[in-house]
């Protein structure tokens, strides 16, 4: 399923068309730096019926957030230098915890992404995005 998302005005529209075809929990997330991730995850999360304020992990790696559907998990993955590093804080409990998982760089820990999960890609063509869900 393709969007193009010409302002920031419509990313509430397409979150919740997202989340309406949802089959898992768990969620890639990719693009370069800059395609719009973070933008599009924080909006996500609020659609799923969040109060908290959501940011990027950056450098924390992983933020958790309460929602109207339970937790939601917002990984960024950028910053390890090797996947063995998310075994240490846990990876694999968040990805089996039947929470969402929401997971940018997911390539930085492919080997232990679950077969079971969506992938949204997101380029940023002159200004315009476009956002590809699988």
């Amino acid at each position: 399923m393709e969007f193009i998302i010409n302002n920031l005005d419509e990313l509430p529209e397409v979150a919740q068309k997202i989340i309406d075809q949802l089959q898992y929990k768990l969620i890639t997330f990719e693009g370069e730096m800059g395609a719009g991730k973070t933008t599009f995850i924080k909006e996500f999360v609020k659609a799923l019926g969040t109060n908290d304020e959501t940011s990027s992990p950056t450098f924390s790696i992983v933020n958790e957030y309460e929602t109207d559907k339970g937790k939601v998990y917002h990984f960024d993955f950028y910053r390890l230098n090797h996947e063995d590093e998310a075994l240490d804080f846990g990876i694999e409990e968040y990805l089996y915890s039947n929470q969402y998982c929401l997971m940018e760089w997911p390539d930085k820990i492919a080997n232990f992404i679950p077969d079971e999960h969506h992938t949204i890609t997101l380029k940023n063509v002159d200004g315009v995005r476009h956002l590809n869900f699988s």
